[in-house]
């Protein structure tokens, strides 16, 4: 009995947003499978979405992107300012590359398609919940090109307030990697690498580390994506 309660204690706590009853009810019987998740509660709109991510803290939100009423977007932006340090993750239908980059403008940790395979999900809520961001393999490439497409010019200000091991930091949180990731690749501490994020975070007038990475994308400024110029 003390192993099962510990497990229970230790699961990844999940909330399911969607207008569909089918889906969610597919989605929590999938989940329901593998003691690692709790589904702890649905919700069928965005407004009891909110009030039940207040009342039971989960820590991953899987959220419909277009839904009756309060749209999926606008129900992220408010679930982030009254749950603070969830990990929230459209899954959606939609593959348009505005709605992608929006959503991920807004602070969504990930963006999956509700087509994925199983074990990509259960992946992508593990990720998620470690602090990684999480777009479906086939539509990384849609967001990055929207997000160059429609790149403002960066203000040298902005830019020029980060030291160079936190534009380091930054070039890994565009990649969606884990702060414990992060600690190993730069040789650094772990507690460190929290530090930098958040000396990131509020030098770009930034909310989330999600936020960052989109910034970093939008501005050309990680390494992979595209040399740093100067």
């Amino acid at each position: 009995m003390k192993n099962a309660l510990k497990n229970a204690d230790q699961a990844i706590r999940v909330l399911l947003v969607d207008d569909h009853s089918l889906f969610r009810s597919g989605i929590r019987s999938l989940l329901q499978r593998h003691a690692e998740f709790a589904v702890v509660g649905e919700a069928a709109d965005g407004v009891e979405g909110i009030k039940r991510c207040k009342q039971l803290k989960p820590d991953v939100v899987l959220l419909d992107l277009h839904m009756p009423g309060m749209s999926g977007v606008e129900t992220l932006q408010l679930m982030q300012q009254d749950c603070a340090g969830i990990a929230i993750i459209m899954l959606t239908v939609s593959e348009e590359s505005e709605d992608l980059a929006l959503a991920m403008r807004a602070g969504a940790q990930g963006y999956l398609i509700k087509n994925i395979e199983t074990d990509y999900l259960l992946r992508a809520i593990r990720r998620a919940h470690a602090g990684e961001v999480v777009v479906a393999e086939a539509l990384t490439g849609k967001l990055v090109a929207q997000m160059y497409a429609t790149a403002p010019v960066a203000p040298v200000s902005d830019i020029d307030k980060l030291t160079p091991r936190e534009k380091d930091i930054l070039d890994c949180l565009a990649l969606g990697e884990s702060n414990k990731f992060i600690a190993r690749k730069l040789d650094l501490a772990e507690s460190t690498v929290k530090i930098h994020v958040q000396n990131v975070l509020k030098k770009l007038k930034l909310s989330s580390r999600v936020q960052a990475a989109v910034f970093a994308v939008e501005h050309r400024m990680a390494s992979t994506l595209g040399e740093r110029q100067g």
